[in-house]
């Protein structure tokens, strides 16, 4: 009887851990971490050295960057293909600012206001003209990356000033100021969409929109607002990368907007809308970024990476779906 007692008290503790698991998606993500760590760093001790780390973080901040924005849309029940190429658009205008003798605080102005402005067009075509968001992303992505080939032909912009520099590789006490900017705007914005009531609309547009309409938010400006959002943190990637690489190109982010996508959902964010939060997003980027990077390091071929990239995403997705179904 005492042993039925306890093979009970065990099964039940054990599916207590596995609910966990299943829904906090963070908790799953950290083991999921650290089980790459252990891995890697038994197969190639060079992956637990600092240059590594420091590498991959500093290489991944401007996916952390817009990963927040696509975090923030897909609690509202929409996405924003456009990311990558509002990167581009955004870091080609800013360098050819600069070239042309514009000081940087107005050049790097101007690149988030064109951040600012393709996310209020985006916005404005999902709510005011009812496009499907893949749609109309799509139509952007696509106008906002020919923009920035044709401005330049083709060609990255070079020759900028030596200040720029300082906003992609200064350091403070041996941390890149491009991780701890990285670091500071995940920990507020996911404060923020915790208890701040504008982001918690963003919860209620995406889980019932009728709902939220009758409960009297303003449906249609939150999700505006959201797409502002997510093009000004792209266009803010777009600077931060100029500035590591010292120059603009039309090319950058390319497919950027999969790896994003695919980091969201991994860390808990939903196609459907509703859920994530900007910290289980922020562990999908450092997810992806340690499985590319031990990719990179046993040498495995850059077009395979592409086909884990998608195969990640996919899984992501259909568990996403299985989780959700088994709830339902």
């Amino acid at each position: 009887m005492i042993s039925s007692q306890n093979q009970q008290v065990r099964t039940s503790f054990l599916r207590s851990i596995g609910r966990a698991f299943v829904d906090i998606r963070e908790l799953t993500l950290l083991v999921l971490i650290l089980g790459i760590v252990v891995v890697m760093s038994s197969i190639n001790p060079y992956f637990l050295s600092l240059a590594n780390f420091r590498a991959v973080a500093v290489g991944m901040a401007p996916i952390a960057v817009i990963v927040i924005g696509m975090a923030i849309l897909l609690a509202s029940g929409g996405f924003d293909l456009s990311v990558g190429s509002v990167m581009a658009l955004s870091s080609t205008i800013v360098a050819m600012l600069l070239v042309a003798g514009v000081s940087i605080p107005l050049a790097v102005l101007a690149g988030l206001i064109l951040g600012a402005a393709v996310g209020f067009v985006n916005g404005m075509l999902v709510t005011r003209l009812v496009i499907n968001p893949l749609i109309a992303t799509l139509g952007t992505m696509s106008i906002a990356r020919g923009a920035a080939l044709v401005l330049t032909e083709g060609f990255s912009v070079s020759s900028l000033p030596a200040e720029y520099a300082w906003l992609g590789r200064a350091s403070f006490g041996g941390i890149p100021a491009i991780v701890i900017l990285m670091l500071a705007m995940v920990i507020v914005f996911d404060l923020a969409m915790r208890h701040t009531r504008f982001f918690r609309q963003v919860y209620f547009i995406g889980a019932n929109e009728k709902a939220a309409m009758l409960s009297g938010i303003r449906v249609d400006r939150v999700r505006i607002t959201a797409y502002v959002l997510t093009g000004i943190l792209a266009a803010l990637a777009g600077v931060l990368l100029s500035s590591r690489l010292m120059s603009g190109t039309p090319t950058a982010g390319n497919g950027i907007e999969l790896q994003v996508l695919a980091a969201a959902v991994i860390g808990g964010a939903s196609l459907r809308g509703g859920e994530g939060t900007i910290l289980g997003a922020f562990l999908g980027v450092v997810f992806v970024a340690l499985v590319n990077n031990s990719m990179t390091m046993q040498a495995v071929s850059i077009y395979w990476q592409m086909v884990v990239t998608g195969s990640v995403l996919v899984s992501a997705v259909a568990l996403d779906m299985l989780i959700r179904n088994g709830r339902s």
